[in-house]
């Protein structure tokens, strides 16, 4: 039986809350974490934004109505300037018209106050999934004839196993995560190895040693933008 979740390594997903309600928030957050996921927590609409156009996060989980702009404003910036992530939005109201305008804006989910930590995972794991592994299947097809396989973490090559480290596994997963977008040294020291000194030097031998297994064109790199691994 295919399976229809994907097994996500959720220490390296980054999730944005918004909320203005200290205990939901607080609870929130900690739940996420106990999942494994990285959180950034805000509880006004100025704060969350520029943390969005700072970061780059694989959720967005936001309340609409937080301090200084709404929840909806968020949403409509995020979509204004083409960021790709998916947007659960949380609420309390119940009018059709007022969940209908969410949709319009781009939002890709809606959770309802009051629900329950084990729905609010399912939701999240959801919205995560069907956005960034548009796919039923457990295995990434990359550059050529590479496959990675999400659930065993292991890069493959017309069926042969390329035997990489603990690190340079990070490093592909987290370049699968944002297929088809140039992610920052900065981002990806942050996000791979949390609080560790790593420095720019560091990952370009990681990033070396991976395309010496493989090859050159599986991971991209561009001056000032950072490295990226396409979309097939």
């Amino acid at each position: 039986m295919v399976k229809y979740y994907i097994l996500i390594k959720r220490k390296y997903m980054k999730i944005l809350v918004l909320e203005d309600d200290y205990s939901y928030r607080s609870s929130i957050k900690e739940y996420l974490e106990v999942l494994e996921y990285q959180v950034d927590d805000f509880e006004n609409g100025d704060d969350a934004l520029n943390a969005i156009f700072d970061n780059k996060y694989d959720l967005l989980l936001m309340d609409i109505i937080v301090p200084n702009i709404t929840g909806y404003e968020v949403l409509k910036e995020v979509r204004k300037h083409n960021i790709e992530v998916p947007i659960i939005l949380v609420t309390s109201l119940t009018d059709v018209d007022d969940l209908s305008v969410g949709y319009e804006l781009g939002c890709n989910d809606y959770i309802r106050k009051p629900f329950s930590l084990k729905e609010l995972k399912y939701r999240v794991t959801e919205a995560i999934n069907s956005f960034h592994f548009k796919s039923n299947t457990n295995k990434i097809k990359l550059y050529a004839d590479y496959m990675f396989d999400l659930d065993n973490e292991e890069l493959t090559l017309n069926d042969t196993y390329i035997k990489l480290t603990q690190v340079e596994t990070k490093v592909i997963n987290f370049l699968i995560r944002r297929r088809g977008q140039f992610c920052t040294t900065q981002d990806m020291i942050v996000s791979i190895w949390d609080d560790d000194f790593i420095s720019d030097a560091d990952l370009r031998m990681h990033i070396k040693r991976i395309r010496d297994k493989t090859t050159k064109e599986l991971i991209i790199n561009s001056r000032g933008l950072g490295y990226k691994i396409e979309k097939f």
